[in-house]
């Protein structure tokens, strides 16, 4: 038990890594929190400093959500204990401790978290992501729709409730991350992805 709580602790640790951040003052000297949205994710870095930042970006960040949920279930964990795995590194990037608990809106970190519980769900919503995009152009749109799908499909594919619960709480706090971009979305003021 005391293994699975500090196991828990690490995760989050892991996810509070500011990759975004990080990978933008290693690569354009800037706080990303000052520029564009503000947002420490891909999207914005991806707006500020290019397509190879970007995608750096996006890759650590799911990184951050994949590896420990990977050696949670390598170690044999229980479900319920992967599950509190996931949700920590998710959380982390959340409310990362070393950025006074003032993160990103945890897309990517969920994917990874996602791909490691219900990559076959992963799938499904990926899909629904992208014909969003394509759709409208709109990266928070595309998020917001994949992330709200995303708790349906793992109870049709994976059937775990565990791992169900905690896509629905992943899913929740996403969405609501999204606040202002829905705001947007419905004045019309969002920006569109250009690629």
């Amino acid at each position: 038990m005391l293994n699975e709580i500090l196991f828990v602790l690490c995760a989050y640790l892991v996810g509070s890594i500011p990759t975004g951040l990080l990978l933008a003052k290693a690569f354009g000297g800037i706080d990303i929190r000052t520029q564009g949205s503000g947002n420490i994710g891909a999207t914005n870095v991806y707006r500020t400093l290019g397509r190879r930042v970007g995608i750096l970006t996006l890759v650590g960040d799911c990184l951050k959500g994949l590896l420990p949920v990977l050696a949670a279930k390598w170690l044999g964990l229980p479900d319920l204990g992967v599950a509190a795995v996931g949700l920590a590194a998710f959380l982390g990037h959340i409310f990362p401790v070393f950025l006074r608990f003032r993160g990103g809106k945890g897309v990517a970190t969920a994917l990874g978290v996602f791909l490691a519980t219900s990559p076959l769900a992963v799938l499904a919503a990926l899909g629904v992501f992208i014909a969003v995009l394509i759709s409208w152009r709109y990266v928070s749109l595309a998020s917001i729709t994949a992330a709200a799908a995303m708790p349906a499909l793992a109870a049709l594919i994976d059937r775990k409730p565990i791992i169900v619960a905690m896509s629905l709480i992943i899913a929740a706090i996403v969405i609501a991350k999204h606040h202002q971009n829905i705001s947007r979305l419905r004045n019309g003021t969002e920006s569109r992805f250009k690629a």
